[in-house]
């Protein structure tokens, strides 16, 4: 089956399910909270069910989701050396729960560990954004990024996710942002999206896990940006299970952001006080 037309039937797919699981359950559904603390809904199990069985009929590799228990994650990895699905079925589930129109349904594909297939869907905003390695990613058939400015790191959009951040780092970014402004909306995958489309310009995360950045990563590298962790410039090199994220679209705009966050890393907490 070639990748096009494997790309074709995952975007597809993700809308359907999305139409039929996600949406008519949105501002509607009861919710609980798992071991973490974490939301989830009736909505997240049946749209990872309809996806896994989805997914089974065109390529039939294991799928990892992240309503699945940790044992079974470990398992499918373990397994999909070859092709492994990875999902999270509802990316924003808080926001989905209180009517926050961003949240996500994201699908991957990864072979020998990498991501080479990604579709992120925002069902609210009907747009999607998918990729494929070495063919670029789109927004509903355009190419990204959208915006190719690149600004020097003062005039910044930053998306900036506080969560797992040392507290160095973020006691820099309350006392001394190097960016013009910053935005946190409560859903990784599309924050990837986001940065990729250069509507943010730089973009911070303390830990994702899996289903947070396979997708996301790939639509990111496609669209020209670069990405690393907070100690590793190959973003790949670290725990696979929760990574942090430091990227953005354009090279020295990218330089600049990883240095001032690495170097806020090491910034003594003024009264050794934590935050």
């Amino acid at each position: 089956m070639a990748e096009e037309s494997l790309l074709t039937q995952v975007i597809d797919i993700v809308r359907r399910v999305a139409q039929a699981e996600v949406m008519p359950r949105y501002l509607t559904v009861a919710h609980s909270r798992k071991a973490d603390g974490s939301l989830f809904t009736e909505a997240d199990l049946l749209c990872q069910t309809a996806l896994v069985r989805e997914l089974g009929k065109i390529s039939p590799y294991p799928v990892l989701g992240e309503e699945m228990t940790e044992a079974e994650q470990q398992q499918h990895w373990a397994a999909g050396g070859e092709g492994l699905w990875c999902i999270d079925p509802i990316d924003g589930t808080s926001n989905f729960v209180n009517g926050v129109p961003y949240f996500a349904v994201s699908v991957a594909l990864m072979r020998g560990g990498r991501s080479v297939l990604g579709v992120i869907y925002d069902p609210v905003a009907d747009e999607m954004f998918y990729a494929e390695q070495g063919r670029g990613a789109f927004l509903n058939g355009i190419a990204l990024p959208i915006k190719t400015r690149s600004p020097d790191l003062r005039h910044s959009l930053a998306g900036v996710e506080l969560k797992r951040i040392s507290d160095a780092i973020a006691t820099q970014i309350a006392l001394h942002p190097p960016y013009s402004s910053q935005r946190n909306f409560g859903a990784s995958t599309l924050d990837w999206c986001y940065t990729a489309a250069g509507r943010f310009d730089v973009y911070l995360h303390g830990g994702q896990k899996l289903w947070d950045y396979a997708a996301g990563c790939l639509i990111m590298q496609e669209a020209g940006g670069q990405m690393c962790t907070l100690a590793c410039d190959d973003f790949w090199a670290e725990d696979i299970w929760q990574r942090p994220v430091v990227a953005a679209l354009g090279a020295s705009l990218f330089a600049e952001w990883k240095n001032w966050i690495r170097a806020a890393d090491k910034m003594p907490i003024p009264g050794n006080q934590k935050l």
